[in-house]
């Protein structure tokens, strides 16, 4: 990933007028002024889950702030949904009608905070549901929105304990959006990458370090020995791998051989093939994100025309999530496609060396500027949303494209 300075003067392009007009665009009218209406009050929002960062599954000031939020903007709420602080606010207008899922994202990282940007991920989402809620209502437009509060990303696969319980298998589409450095007023389609989590344990002996060490098993050493071998393991990976960890254990002491000692590494690679082939032992395995071509196709034309460009560079290309269209991974690692979602990335700006999951990006997420790029993609989903629920071609191919990828797979 490189970083890059957006430069908060930078003029905004609106390309709109050079290259025709969106699909709908009363649905668009009606997007903009919603959430351009919405935007103090999901500033504020933002800034108040900012700070207030809370670990994976500890994430109880946000769960409450968002669902009294959603619950004021005339959605049913339900609190505590299927996992202590996930939560999922739902909109139905009519009778059946496709459902459109959207995820809120709201965990911080242990000791810097919300650096990788989830204040705005959550209200994003929050945006996307208002705004496709307020279509509906003003144009009469029969289907159903479902927003969940999506706990525990950073680590915790949170998403994929939500699908285990059932939280995801009403919607059509589910759509979500990551930011990211990048070049100003952009929007990236980069896909992301598998990761295979492991842990290892070494099993040794205490012995005193000073009087007779011979008389220990050093669960320690093993564990340098083996980051070793895997820091020379890297020179021969490709470039498109990735291979990292740390290592730490429970009551050492300087003058005690070390009993034992416990390894977390992540394996990333552009598919899960790769990335298990790195791995030997699999603790748990995410595929990588493998987008809806249409539906990107859709939202890079909302952008291109209203809001800035797109890229298939920059974005959360390197990074991995528990979102990739909705591919999962049992425990019996039995790949599991349950729908088409669409995951961007989108550029805030940062200051040189200051990307995602540094306490610069931290300080990023809480500018004015991440704001508006924020609610700008949050306006472009919005619109992918409602042609979801407005166009049933759309849908159409947007599921038959999604089948045809999944049988070309062989999954």
């Amino acid at each position: 990933m490189v970083d890059v300075v957006w430069k908060p003067g930078d003029q905004k392009p609106r390309l709109s007028l050079l290259k025709g007009d969106v699909y709908r665009p009363d649905i668009l009218q009606i997007i903009e002024k919603t959430i351009n209406e919405l935007s103090p009050a999901l500033r504020e929002l933002s800034q108040d889950i900012l700070d207030h960062p809370e670990l994976k599954f500890e994430e109880r000031h946000a769960h409450d702030v968002y669902t009294a939020f959603v619950e004021k903007q005339g959605f049913v709420v339900q609190r505590h949904y299927l996992l202590e602080t996930a939560w999922v606010a739902t909109y139905s207008r009519g009778q059946g009608g496709p459902v459109l899922g959207v995820n809120s994202e709201m965990d911080a990282l242990p000791g810097i905070g919300h650096a990788c940007g989830h204040n705005l991920i959550g209200i994003a989402g929050v945006a996307i549901a208002c705004a496709a809620k307020a279509a509906m209502e003003k144009l009469g437009i029969d289907g159903k929105v479902i927003l969940l509060g999506t706990p525990g990303e950073e680590g915790g696969y949170g998403k994929v304990k939500l699908w285990e319980k059932g939280a995801y298998e009403e919607m059509d589409v589910c759509l979500i959006c990551h930011p990211a450095p990048g070049p100003p007023h952009s929007v990236s389609l980069s896909s992301c990458l598998a990761v295979v989590r492991l842990q290892v344990d070494f099993v040794g002996h205490t012995a005193h370090a000073g009087l007779s060490p011979w008389e220990g098993q050093n669960a320690l050493d093993a564990a340098v020995l083996a980051y070793t071998s895997i820091g020379l393991l890297r020179q021969q990976t490709k470039p498109t791998h990735r291979i990292h960890g740390i290592f730490q254990g429970k009551d050492w002491a300087p003058n005690v051989i070390p009993d034992n000692s416990t390894m977390y590494w992540y394996v990333r690679a552009p598919t899960t093939k790769e990335a298990l082939e790195t791995a030997e032992q699999v603790k748990a395995c995410f595929h990588g994100l493998n987008a809806s071509i249409i539906l990107g196709a859709e939202l890079a034309d909302v952008i291109c025309k209203h809001y800035g460009t797109v890229d298939y560079e920059w974005g959360i290309s390197s990074a991995s999530t528990d979102f990739r269209s909705f591919n999962f991974y049992d425990v019996a690692l039995t790949l599991v496609l349950v729908m088409p979602g669409l995951h961007p990335g989108f550029s805030i700006p940062t200051v040189p060396n200051g990307g995602n999951h540094t306490p610069a990006f931290t300080e990023a997420a809480g500018t004015i500027e991440a704001h508006e790029a924020c609610l700008d993609v949050s306006k472009a989903l919005a619109a992918v949303g409602m042609r979801v629920l407005t166009d049933d071609t759309f849908l159409s191919n947007v599921k038959s494209a999604f089948e045809t990828a999944k049988m070309a797979r062989g999954d």
